[in-house]
């Protein structure tokens, strides 16, 4: 199937890592922020370990990689971005996270939250996903439901004077099981433009990297019968 053309009020989409947000569905937050949603960034890791230089400063890496986001939200309209410095590979799926994740969903009330799909572990014989990935879509699936939307859950907040909130729609990316695809034929070229915004981490990547994306947008777009489309796993809950 492919999913309908409904525009979402609000999302928010958590990623690990500054360019996630990017490369997992910029087509598609892109395409919300163009048709007017209020699209919002969490990133859960500083990005400081995205070097291989043993002598790079991560303390200002990790600065330049917080200005690398901001740019690239600007660029694809989206309403701001938040993060939550946690060191990369030290990410823990804790109760001190999840606080912190049901804090912002609270916060942002969004309809959608993206998120990684942490069930998907092997691409196969060649790609297994980062840990980082994994832990960040579990603590974000826990976040959503049913920890943002119950009053007994992290109750500080409450007397804080947030209130709870409901997520009305998931959508799972980089999944291997995917249920919905959106049509990205639109901004395609944007999300490209958003990810090379992440200059520290495309220092050595040409046209191959960009036609990289074509490609695999493309991949997705057959799979739904379009040109270029981003592929999800989408749950959609009750109210």
């Amino acid at each position: 199937m492919v999913a309908s053309d409904e525009v979402p009020a609000r999302a928010l989409a958590v990623y690990a890592h500054p360019d996630d947000p990017e490369i997992s569905a910029g087509g598609t937050l892109a395409k919300w922020a163009a048709a007017g949603s209020e699209v919002w960034v969490l990133i859960t890791t500083r990005g400081d370990k995205g070097t291989q230089d043993p002598t790079a400063d991560l303390d200002a890496l990790a600065a330049l990689r917080v200005e690398e986001t901001a740019k690239a939200a600007a660029l694809l309209g989206f309403a701001g971005t938040r993060h939550l410095d946690h060191p990369d590979g030290e990410l823990e799926d804790d109760q001190a996270l999840r606080a912190s994740i049901v804090r912002v969903i609270r916060e942002v009330r969004p309809d959608v939250v993206l998120c990684p799909d942490p069930t998907a572990v092997f691409f196969g014989d060649g790609y297994y996903n980062h840990r980082d990935h994994r832990i960040t879509g579990w603590a974000t699936l826990d976040a959503v439901a049913p920890a943002a939307g119950n009053p007994h859950y992290f109750p500080e907040h409450l007397a804080e004077g947030l209130v709870v909130h409901h997520v009305r729609e998931v959508y799972l990316s980089g999944t291997l099981e995917p249920n919905c695809w959106i049509d990205i034929s639109d901004t395609l070229e944007r999300k490209i433009d958003g990810l090379f915004c992440h200059a520290s981490q495309l220092a050595d990547a040409g046209d191959w990297f960009g036609d990289f994306l074509r490609e695999r947008a493309e991949d997705g777009g057959t799979a739904a019968g379009i040109r270029y489309a981003e592929p999800f796993r989408k749950f959609t809950f009750g109210t």
